[in-house]
């Protein structure tokens, strides 16, 4: 319970109580606060290769174009900092909370972002070689590239998205996926989701015949039945509502369903 009083106060607004506490204990592995002197040299000079800002308050910054090269980050709080053209090449963002920041530009290769809060954050145009995001959070990230993840990962991501309604940004990462991955029968089944909720139902109803077909080449027929059934019910969720007839589960029921399939092809 405290860790999550804890975790409320210091992080940034609408993160649930799970991330929250990673980040806290994250945080918590640091052996030492950042050097004041350190702080001091970024804050006046932005050239700060290899310092200590370990837990270090650096809320809406303007730190463009700075070098943090090596930088032990760990902890600390850059949400909604300008990051833009930054050097943060090789430095330690474990447990940093970079929500909201501008990193257009940014030099993050190498950079470690384990539990790093990336949530709406800006990354177009950021070099991310030899980085992994799979335990980052990336919900609402804006700008990934291709080099950002695997197929799996932006489909995991994409699937994220869509459970906090933003089918926008879902359909991104589903993109992106197939972009890496062709025939990833769920990424197709989690854009057609996607589209059908943003009320695009032919689109939707192609991508789910899409899925059932690489499903079935595939040799899934709990994908294949599932995507049959989503393109019947679309014609029928869009009719006037009428009394159910033999008892069947309704379209939502339907949904919930195809949720669980999804879960099950990470």
């Amino acid at each position: 319970h405290l860790l999550k009083k804890l975790s409320t106060k210091l992080l940034a607004p609408n993160m649930s109580w799970k991330i929250a506490i990673a980040l806290v204990l994250a945080t918590a592995t640091a052996a030492h606060a950042e050097n004041p002197n350190h702080l001091q040299q970024l804050l006046s000079t932005k050239e700060c290769p290899k310092c200590n800002l370990a837990s270090a308050g650096l809320v809406t910054n303007n730190l463009a174009g700075a070098n943090l090269q090596q930088a032990n980050l760990v902890g600390a709080n850059l949400s909604q900092a300008n990051l833009s053209g930054a050097n943060l090449r090789g430095a330690n963002l474990t447990g940093t909370s970079l929500y909201g920041a501008d990193l257009t530009g940014a030099d993050l290769t190498g950079a470690n972002f384990t539990n790093t809060d990336l949530r709406e954050a800006y990354l177009a145009g950021a070099k991310l070689g030899g980085v992994n995001l799979q335990t980052a959070y990336v919900q609402g990230t804006i700008g990934l590239t291709s080099a950002a993840g695997t197929a799996n990962d932006f489909y995991k991501w994409g699937y994220i998205e869509a459970q906090n309604n933003n089918q926008m940004g879902a359909i991104t990462h589903f993109n992106q996926a197939l972009q890496l991955e062709p025939r990833l029968a769920g990424a197709y089944f989690g854009r057609a989701l996607a589209r059908f909720k943003l009320q695009d139902d032919a689109g939707a109803a192609l991508d789910a015949t899409k899925a059932g077909q690489l499903y079935k080449a595939q040799g899934d027929p709990t994908g294949v039945l599932a995507t049959q059934n989503f393109v019947k019910s679309i014609e029928l969720a869009r009719q006037p509502t009428k009394p159910s007839e033999g008892g069947g589960g309704s379209f939502f029921d339907m949904i919930t369903g195809v949720g669980s399939t999804l879960l099950g092809l990470f």
